[in-house]
């Protein structure tokens, strides 16, 4: 019971965190500033840098084998889901904007960015949002039932590109209708770090799935959807 409540709060963590970063990058972002614009750039690196690291370091299998050592393996995903929600909290929370202004579009871009969330949402539940997010796992652990990894498969969207998920938050990125400078400095850092840690998540999948995943990359655009190669 301790492990799902666990995984409940971790859960509760991630949801807020969601609709935080809905909200911020559709206004907050661009509050007053504070600060300097240099000095605020450099906090703003800080906290994209915490993110960065928390998701690369955590999601590797070495990490994970050595955090299973401490807490119980059905824990091990909350425990991502937690660390990844209370790094996005901090970057939300201490956000220093720069918000001189770029350049200004129309604001039916809106319905591009809320179509960009919706995707990266959407993506989590065509796969399996439960054991993306650590429920699945405690809940098996309390009914004394073994975890058996998803196997591989590529529902709909996924047989458009292999990132859906991705695709969804770059959308959401870039999709505002007045770019200022420190939306930009987001909007280049998240694309950056989303590129690399494709990279990083492709090996892990490749090693996983073996030649299912490999005949899969070949036939599949990593995050720009294109057509299907036979």
């Amino acid at each position: 019971m301790i492990v799902l409540g666990y995984a409940v709060l971790a859960y509760a963590a991630f949801l807020s965190s969601t609709a935080w970063s809905i909200w911020f990058l559709a206004g907050p972002i661009d509050d007053p500033a504070s600060r300097p614009a240099g000095i605020s750039l450099v906090i703003d690196g800080a906290l994209l840098m915490l993110f960065a690291v928390q998701h690369t370091v955590m999601a590797r299998a070495g990490f994970k084998k050595r955090l299973t050592r401490l807490i119980p393996e059905a824990a091990e995903r909350s425990t991502f889901v937690l660390a990844a929600s209370l790094t996005q909290f901090a970057l939300l929370l201490w956000w220093q904007p720069v918000p001189h202004v770029l350049w200004q579009v129309s604001g039916l871009l809106w319905v591009v960015y809320a179509a960009g969330w919706a995707l990266a949402i959407w993506s989590t539940y065509l796969i399996d949002h439960a054991d993306l997010v650590g429920l699945k796992q405690a809940w098996r652990h309390l009914r004394g039932q073994e975890y058996h990894p998803p196997e591989f498969r590529a529902p709909w969207l996924y047989r458009w590109c292999r990132h859906p998920m991705m695709l969804g938050l770059v959308i959401a990125f870039w999709a505002t209708p007045t770019m200022s400078v420190g939306h930009l400095f987001f909007a280049l850092a998240g694309t950056g770090y989303i590129l690399i840690g494709i990279r990083f998540e492709e090996r892990d999948l490749r090693a996983r799935f073996g030649a299912d995943y490999q005949q899969y990359a070949k036939r599949v655009p990593s995050i720009v959807p294109g057509p299907i190669r036979r």
